[in-house]
């Protein structure tokens, strides 16, 4: 059985291309959901105009079904409400 510790460590794996940091550490990901075999997220990205948008959903989707193959579907909601905002341990990392 999957479980919502088992999704963060695959998000874990997923590169934001360009800082080149995983989406959980990047604090992209606000809401992480599983319900039977739907994995539900809720995410937004550095900027609203990310070149990198659609592809990184396509990489979450792919890194939990291949991982997971008893989940049958990911749903990714973009929001920007909150505004992404790096903290300040990725501001220090960043050198901002």
């Amino acid at each position: 059985m999957v479980t919502k510790e088992d999704l963060v460590e695959v998000l874990k794996t997923v590169e934001d291309p360009e800082l080149f940091m995983d989406v959980w550490t990047l604090g992209l990901i606000y809401e992480l959901e599983l319900k039977k075999d739907i994995v539900e997220v809720l995410m937004t990205f550095t900027t609203p105009m990310c070149p990198y948008g659609p592809m990184l959903i396509d990489m979450i989707k792919d890194a939990i079904t291949d991982k997971y193959k008893e989940v049958k579907e990911v749903k990714v909601e973009i929001t920007f409400d909150p505004p992404w905002e790096p903290s300040e341990e990725l501001r220090a990392v960043f050198g901002l």
